[in-house]
């Protein structure tokens, strides 16, 4: 149970009760900074994204999903980016099309992703999707995972 510490006021509430307030008043909070003047989309896509991405979902059949893209906690650098065709929406996402491809992004990744551009190179050696993402403070070698500034 959680207790205030003001004397003229006490309340108890079960502890999952104030986990979720907690979540919630983080996630109105992010909101409200994300949509206060109706903002840009938190990242971009190069042409060369979206066409691989069209063609992969084509490829896998998948043609009534989106691209999801986030991050999450894990990789060797702290936070990892989380890309990935999906059905499932939430009510905290932010959506934009590029070009026929719909993207998705929760309102929390979005902090962390803000002024992302993510790139598709074909080169033999390294090559794949990119993303620079300019509130990473240092990235994992291989490009998966970040630091937050």
């Amino acid at each position: 149970m959680w207790r205030s510490e003001d004397d003229a006021l006490r309340i108890e509430l079960p502890m999952e009760l104030v986990d979720s307030l907690c979540s919630l008043e983080l996630t109105n909070v992010v909101n409200a900074q994300l949509h206060t003047n109706e903002p840009d989309f938190p990242l971009s896509l190069t042409d060369r994204a979206v066409t691989q991405t069209l063609r992969v979902r084509e490829k896998e059949g998948k043609q009534d999903h989106f691209l999801r893209i986030g991050v999450k906690g894990g990789g060797c650098s702290g936070l990892e980016y989380v890309l990935r065709l999906d059905t499932k929406r939430t009510p905290h996402d932010m959506q934009k099309d590029f070009a026929g491809l719909t993207v998705i992004v929760d309102a929390k990744s979005a902090v962390y992703l803000a002024g992302t551009t993510l790139d598709f190179t074909g080169d033999l050696l390294g090559g794949g999707y990119k993303f620079e993402n300019p509130n990473a403070q240092r990235s994992c070698g291989c490009g998966t995972s970040f630091t937050p500034r």
